[in-house]
């Protein structure tokens, strides 16, 4: 038990005070030419099939929201009988 804890320690400390070994490969000229290049396609899409859905749930999400605000307003303006 000892052990692994001597283990965790050394690993935690390890972590914390050496460089990352692998480095991570600068995309920022690739992705400037994707969304800057003039396809015709608004922005917002751009970034591919996952873009498209996160777009379409939000709209749906903002649709579906809008209605049934409308819906208990008008709910709330009626009077109701009793």
């Amino acid at each position: 038990m000892k052990g692994h804890l001597m283990l965790l320690q050394q690993l935690a400390r390890r972590t914390l005070t050496t460089t990352a070994r692998r480095q991570v490969e600068n995309k920022v000229a690739q992705k400037q030419k994707l969304f800057q290049a003039d396809n015709g396609m608004p922005v917002h899409l751009k970034g591919g099939a996952g873009d498209a859905v996160l777009y379409r749930a939000t709209m749906g999400l903002t649709i579906l929201g809008t209605l049934f605000v409308l819906y208990e307003l008008g709910k709330a303006s009626l009077p109701q009988k009793k």
